[in-house]
């Protein structure tokens, strides 16, 4: 940054300014494939500080083109939606306060990690049930940003149905709140001149203008981070007009997050697991139309290639966990060990987790189920005690595990959160895992909110050979060419960042593409927030972008 910038900087900044070569190599990763140098990190204080950042950007934007904003909570991010070449903006050190819980109702930070979190609400027996699976890793800013989901979200919903209230900072460097508005509310908002009239004025007429449009473009299935969820600001049917709807999943592209108003649900007393073990996908269909009515709080699924990976580098995994984890993970995958070397392991595991107050209801669940699969012969086992952990322990550290570096491959996250009908799984996901068998420089895995068709294929690879770099942009068009013809979404929960902006057009179409770049020039005219995301991909930009070096990585802990 330019000598006199930084100086100006420093002054009007009452938090930290860093520029120091490990902080920037820090925040030069996320938990994606790429890799971009910031040339500052800013630490803000407060809102004072984060406006006083809007309005530096904003002053200097015409003279430094490149000048720009991206938030940064935990950088836990796998689709480079994190990272950026300008100001990184880290609400780690400051933004950490969680205010009192009222009507199952908490008022959060972004930088406050969600394990932390957790803890708070369980005191009243409360939950936020869409945190994702990096639930000891990830931070409030970007559950929020990426509208995450996960192992509940088949029973409670993604992120976008529980925030209430949004406080931000918009491009004209003042703060702002948004929440749900009736008609007589949004019409106050529609008379006023300033930014904030200017911004309801517009949203609303594009809404009301392409109203059909958006509501055909919306994808039809359960989960979806991809694009600018226009389709939801205007619930006509209860004439309710709310722009978080729009802000949650933005990824930060429209300002910057000062805290959020989020609703908590009860945390229920009992469970039941039943796991399914498959040889093949010929059933799957059948399973999974016998599974969803009876209405599991969540159905996870893991390959044989996730459980192999997990038992090849078992030292390594274990290694993660710390001493007590290597008994509990030994214990965990024993049978799974003797499974393989007998050449029995199956092919698919569906972990099913009823949850309720009642538990002689979760055991008629259970035995309805047992039931009702009888005539397809699967094999079955109900997890009793602490077999339920165990099951969830391969589940969840599994896929941590492949966060991290194993010997020589690393994780190569640019397919990875694709969604489809569940119907279509058996039909859909034997093409996908095909498109990456061509390119034997690839090793991957299958696991996924099965329940909610959203499957993640994390591929394993050493990302130095220059065959594989080549291949990544063949398999994601492939792929998400694919998903869109059953008209399914290319990202369930990791939302788009570097790796998937661009291929949004192929997803939604021209016209609706259009649509989310008028929408971003209404909050965003001079793009001073988190560039080449959401609009204006750019991937061969991206593709330039991806780290070779795995070494400096730090994984928040």
């Amino acid at each position: 940054m330019d000598p006199v910038l930084l100086d100006e900087l420093k002054q009007i900044i009452k938090g930290d300014v860093a520029i120091d070569e490990e902080t920037l190599t820090n925040h030069s990763h996320d938990a994606s494939l790429f890799e971009v140098k910031p040339q500052v990190v800013v630490f803000p204080k407060d809102a004072e500080d984060v406006k006083a950042l809007v309005n530096f950007v904003s002053k200097h934007k015409k003279n430094y083109p490149n000048l720009s904003l991206t938030g940064r909570s935990a950088g836990t991010d796998m689709g480079g939606g994190s990272i950026n070449e300008s100001i990184i903006v880290d609400y780690m050190r400051y933004f950490t306060h969680t205010g009192e819980i009222k009507n199952n109702v908490a008022t959060v930070e972004p930088g406050v990690y969600y394990r932390d979190f957790e803890k708070k609400t369980l005191t009243q027996n409360l939950i936020f049930p869409s945190y994702p699976a990096s639930r000891e890793l990830c931070a409030i800013g970007g559950i929020v940003n990426n509208n995450s989901g996960g192992e509940k979200s088949l029973m409670y919903g993604k992120t976008e149905k529980y925030v209430k209230r949004t406080k931000v900072v918009l491009a004209d460097g003042n703060v702002y709140e948004f929440k749900p508005l009736t008609r007589q509310k949004l019409r106050g908002k529609l008379a006023k001149n300033d930014f904030e009239g200017k911004l309801y004025k517009q949203v609303y007429a594009l809404i009301k203008k392409n109203y059909d449009l958006l509501q055909k473009a919306k994808p039809a299935v359960s989960k979806n981070s991809a694009g600018y969820f226009l389709w939801n600001v205007w619930d006509k049917e209860k004439d309710i007009f709310d722009l978080n709807k729009l802000w949650v999943g933005a990824q930060g592209t429209f300002g910057m997050l000062l805290e959020a108003d989020l609703e908590l649900v009860p945390v229920h007393k009992h469970r039941e697991m039943e796991i399914i073990f498959l040889n093949d996908l010929s059933h799957l269909g059948q399973i999974i139309d016998t599974v969803l009515p009876l209405q599991p709080e969540s159905f996870e699924s893991y390959d044989d290639q996730t459980l192999k990976l997990a038992l090849r580098f078992f030292p390594e995994f274990a290694k993660q966990l710390g001493p007590m984890g290597l008994i509990q993970s030994g214990l965990a995958f024993a049978p799974a060990f003797m499974e393989m070397v007998i050449g029995k392991l199956p092919k698919l595991i569906l972990q099913i987790d009823f949850t309720g107050n009642d538990p002689e209801e979760l055991k008629q669940k259970i035995a309805t189920l047992r039931e009702k699969l009888k005539p397809l012969h699967p094999k079955t086992k109900i997890a009793i005690e602490d077999q339920e952990k165990r099951y969830w322990l391969v589940r969840r550290e599994s896929f941590n595990l492949l966060r991290n570096k194993i010997r020589d491959k690393h994780t190569a996250p640019f397919i990875d959160d694709f969604v489809i009908n569940p119907h279509q799984i058996g039909e859909v996901l034997p093409q996908i895992t095909d498109i990456v068998k061509k390119h034997p420089e690839f090793i991957y895995t299958v696991a996924g909110h099965i329940g909610d068709g959203n499957f993640h294929i994390i591929p394993l690879v050493d990302i130095k050979n220059p065959d594989a770099r080549k291949a990544i942009p063949i398999i994601a068009d492939e792929v998400y060419k694919i998903i869109s013809k059953y008209h399914g979404s290319i990202t369930g929960e990791h939302n788009d960042g570097l790796i998937r902006t661009p291929y949004l057009q192929g997803m939604y179409g021209k016209e609706v593409v259009k649509l989310f770049e008028e929408t971003k020039n209404i909050f965003d005219p001079q793009e001073i927030f988190n560039p080449r995301k959401k609009v204006h991909g750019d991937l061969a930009w991206a593709l330039d972008h991806i780290r070779t070096n795995w070494d400096t990585v730090i994984i928040p802990k």
